[in-house]
């Protein structure tokens, strides 16, 4: 072999050589983006209740001076004295437990002329009364009475005062 052979076998080993050294070099991470995994669909949540949960609707309101035994008011009336104690009897028909009925009398003015509340508990049909006094005459005028249930206004109905 001449010279410039060998040369050209020693620097082809050397090259080979480092050729496989570099094989063995340790590979550098990768960067991956993970595989978006889908999470299990949860139960739908409940809603927290404010109030106490109700099926109540008012079916009927009359007014009276006066209720009997059985809470219905006798004789119905829209035009009250000024001297009249009012009572709102409030006929609801369904299932609460303890549902706040109100009952608002609001004068024509829009001024709040009375309001009480109660809670009732019921499974069926159900009369609540609610009696409004004043100390001094009622102004005469018209008034509205509201009726809410749990914070909901429920009906509402018109009488005089003369």
């Amino acid at each position: 072999m001449t010279a410039n052979k060998l040369h050209y076998a020693v620097a082809a080993a050397l090259l080979a050589s480092l050729a496989l050294a570099g094989c063995k070099k340790d590979a550098e991470p990768v960067a991956t983006t993970p595989t978006p995994v889908e999470p299990a669909p949860l139960p739908p949540a409940e809603p927290m209740p404010t109030q106490p949960q109700t099926a109540l609707n008012v079916s009927a309101i009359t007014l009276g001076t006066e209720a009997g035994a059985d809470k219905k008011i006798a004789s119905p009336m829209t035009t009250f004295a000024p001297d009249d104690d009012i009572v709102v009897s409030i006929d609801t028909n369904g299932a609460a437990s303890n549902a706040e009925i109100a009952a608002k009398l609001v004068y024509e003015d829009g001024q709040t002329a009375g309001e009480q509340k109660q809670s009732v508990t019921t499974t069926g049909m159900e009369t609540t009364n609610v009696t409004f006094t004043n100390a001094n005459p009622w102004p005469t005028g018209n008034y509205t009475v509201e009726v809410w249930v749990n914070g909901t206004q429920a009906q509402t109905t018109t009488f005089n005062v003369r």
